[in-house]
């Protein structure tokens, strides 16, 4: 959903406490706030939730901050890596296909 540069709006509506909790688990969910949750809801808007995922980034995020340290070992000439060039392949293919993973599911 692409973001206003401003929100200048307001809605206002009833419910019973119970509805508000139900709605702002299903925000909490889905990762939203209970506006952004509202609004995507309301205008039709899908929302997917992939499981692991955050794991899966994690991971790639802990393995990109170890291919920097080797990198910055290497350039300082206290490593010497030997197929360097498969390694950064194989972590730029794993980077494209998380993307991809990403694209596929919003």
């Amino acid at each position: 959903m692409p973001r206003e540069k401003r929100k200048t709006e307001i809605v206002t509506m009833r419910m019973t406490p119970h509805t508000k909790e139900v709605l702002r688990e299903k925000a909490r969910e889905a990762n939203m706030t209970l506006t952004m949750y509202l609004c995507v809801c309301g205008l039709g808007k899908q929302i997917v939730r992939v499981d692991g995922l955050d794991a899966v980034l994690h991971e790639l995020k802990a393995q990109g901050r170890n291919l920097n340290r080797l990198t910055t070992l290497a350039n300082m000439g206290k490593l010497k890596v030997l197929r360097g060039d498969d390694l950064a392949e194989g972590y730029a293919k794993l980077c494209e296909q998380v993307g991809q993973l990403t694209k596929a599911v919003t």
